[in-house]
């Protein structure tokens, strides 16, 4: 078991299948850190052609501290203490920077499935840092995305709710998350 262990992500709406990643992640050490890739998709844009869903605000469209305070709730409603987890941003997409904003001695874990997956692994071992895969999966694999629960909202099927944590669909729709979301494809 690692000390220190680091996970990253967008959460543009928390699946259970990241849930999953995240639980995964956790077992395998005493403190967690959640990394928010593309805190601001403005600054933090996508600078790879393999990541797809860093550019605009269809697949964006929750805030780096809408991301958080949503994190936050789920580690409540899985009962994980406080002092065991932070959640950080962490600018993947621009390398230069991202050693300014994680921690250097963690075990950084990933879940392998796309192309863009195994981009973001060799970005982590190029800048020295000690990388564990937890698994590598097929895409069909993947379960239902966050892109497909955001389109879910779109076209008003509450089935989202199945596919994500309690604590996340309370969220989304205390602050009317998903009416934003239905906005942006008007």
């Amino acid at each position: 078991m690692s000390n220190i262990g680091v996970i990253h992500g967008r959460f543009q709406i928390l699946t259970m299948k990241q849930m999953e990643y995240i639980l995964a992640a956790k077992m395998r050490c005493s403190k967690l850190y959640l990394g928010i890739t593309h805190p601001d998709i403005v600054n933090f844009a996508a600078t790879s052609t393999l990541d797809t869903s860093g550019i605009t605000k269809k697949d964006n469209p929750m805030t780096f501290f809408e991301r958080y305070e949503m994190l936050l709730n789920v580690f409540e409603e899985f009962k994980i203490k406080r002092e065991d987890f932070e959640i950080i941003p962490f600018p993947i997409s621009h390398p230069e920077i991202l050693l300014g904003y994680i921690p250097p001695d963690a075990t950084y874990y990933m879940s392998i499935i796309t192309p863009w997956d195994k981009e973001r692994l060799r970005i982590l071992e190029l800048l020295g840092l000690k990388t564990e895969v937890i698994w590598e999966k097929d895409i069909s694999e993947i379960g239902v995305t966050a892109s497909e629960i955001r389109q879910m909202i779109q076209f008003n099927d509450h089935n989202w709710q199945l596919h994500v944590p309690k604590s996340v669909r309370d969220y989304i729709i205390n602050n009317k998350i998903h009416y934003r979301i239905q906005k942006l494809y008007l």
